[in-house]
């Protein structure tokens, strides 16, 4: 055997074994992209039975529990999380990704809407921000802001943050917009009903806040 096919030989071999390699590394990682996004739906339908038997439960004596109203925030930041993570990973246009944030969205109004009623029936005050973004590359601030929305969250457990795709084509979403008027200038905040628009700095952000719902606290810049 010639130098010359003896190296092209072990050339093919290489590029076979690197083929291999990534083919499987390929397959491997969407497995598991599937499980994580199996595990998130899985939770979403969870979460979903488990705010419904919540509310059931919270109209035989709303204001006796109002203190420990909803027991999804937690969960709710976590699959937040998750599903950011996915939709990183995928991409905005994954069909699953564009469905299981459908599914997020409607768990979001849902949770959002028990928590006014119980405002509204008990006189409670919670402080809640409604966030709308874009990821479609026209909101140049939205990373920023939703970076800044996450340190207050984690800052003030108590702070009811709710975020939301403006682009996502869901009924529900499109109703809730309107209801709340909120424009196509992005992000958007509507913090316990005041809206407020752009983002500048943490700081900036945290003076939208009614006086005394945020402790004073060292902040960092964003």
């Amino acid at each position: 055997m010639s130098l010359v096919t003896r190296n092209a030989l072990i050339a093919l071999g290489i590029t076979l074994a690197l083929a291999g390699t990534v083919a499987y590394t390929v397959r491997y990682l969407n497995r598991t992209h599937v499980a994580e996004l199996s595990n998130i739906e899985d939770q979403l339908s969870i979460d979903t039975l488990s705010l419904d038997t919540q509310f059931s439960l919270l109209e035989e004596a709303p204001c006796d529990s109002a203190a420990s109203s909803t027991t999804l925030t937690s969960e709710l930041t976590d699959l937040g999380n998750r599903l950011s993570y996915a939709e990183n990973q995928l991409g905005s246009d994954n069909a699953q990704v564009i469905r299981l944030k459908e599914q997020y969205s409607l768990l979001e109004i849902r949770d959002y809407l028990i928590t006014k009623q119980l405002a509204a029936a008990c006189g409670t005050k919670p402080v809640i921000v409604l966030y709308f973004y874009s990821n479609t590359g026209d909101c140049g601030e939205c990373d920023k802001a939703g970076y800044a929305l996450s340190y207050l969250r984690t800052t003030y457990p108590s702070l009811r943050v709710y975020s939301f795709d403006y682009n996502l084509d869901l009924g529900a979403l499109k109703t809730f917009i309107t209801i709340t008027k909120v424009r196509d200038s992005l992000p958007a905040f509507v913090i316990n009903g005041k809206q407020f628009y752009g983002f500048t700095s943490l700081a900036d952000l945290e003076n939208q806040f009614p006086r005394g719902a945020l402790a004073t606290t060292t902040t960092p810049n964003f």
